[in-house]
């Protein structure tokens, strides 16, 4: 039925109701949230009456059901937000990965997106710990040009025998209509007792 009112729309309708779907689904989830909301609320207010009305409500649960609606609602939103603000077409994302022991201690990074600096962050103890762990840091998250593009990656630490280490690493990309993801490693090198960076696409 939904698909046969699609074909008998416009195109530019189509596209409207296409896109409008996400929220509509978000509209949908919200409401259930808020109908929980209302029955834990009114079995809080008076558990007397609402044992005498309905089957008894086993609130712990509600409320860890709740608790899932309302991180599922949360990252939705999230990916619905960065759906508008950065269209695949001009979207750039740049991820962090480690793989290194002794040679290197990370402490910032900073990122120039063509010439310009669009991100420095600097790292506590249990980010590092995190990435050291296998774990993958979205580092930034932009809007770039159709064509040619540049990513440059400036990582400031503790080298090999504690002295202070910047390096840089850089990518130029050309970007298209679909989303760009750029990765940035940093690795140890036994053979040359140095820690390595790189910048490439993934896809």
């Amino acid at each position: 039925m939904l698909y046969k009112g699609l074909q008998a729309m416009k195109l530019t309708q189509r596209i409207a109701f296409t896109r409008l779907l996400p929220s509509l689904r978000i509209l949908g989830q919200l409401g259930i949230v808020l109908g929980a909301l209302i029955s834990v609320s009114a079995y809080a207010a008076d558990p007397a009456k609402a044992v005498k009305t309905a089957a008894p409500v086993a609130v712990s649960d509600d409320l860890e059901d709740l608790k899932k609606s309302l991180l599922k609602l949360k990252r939705d939103l999230v990916i619905l937000e960065e759906d508008l603000l950065f269209p695949a077409s001009s979207q750039v994302a740049v991820y962090l990965s480690m793989d290194v022991g002794d040679l290197f201690a990370l402490d910032a990074v900073t990122l120039k997106l063509n010439g310009k600096n669009v991100h420095h962050h600097l790292y506590t103890e249990k980010q590092v710990d995190a990435l050291y762990r296998g774990g993958v840091q979205k580092l930034y998250v932009g809007n770039v040009k159709q064509g040619k593009n540049r990513v440059t990656a400036f990582f400031t630490g503790r080298g090999p025998n504690g002295r202070d280490y910047r390096r840089a690493a850089t990518i130029d990309f050309e970007k298209s209509f679909e989303p760009t993801f750029v990765e940035l490693a940093i690795a140890d090198s036994e053979a040359n007792y140095q820690p390595e960076f790189s910048a490439s696409l993934s896809e």
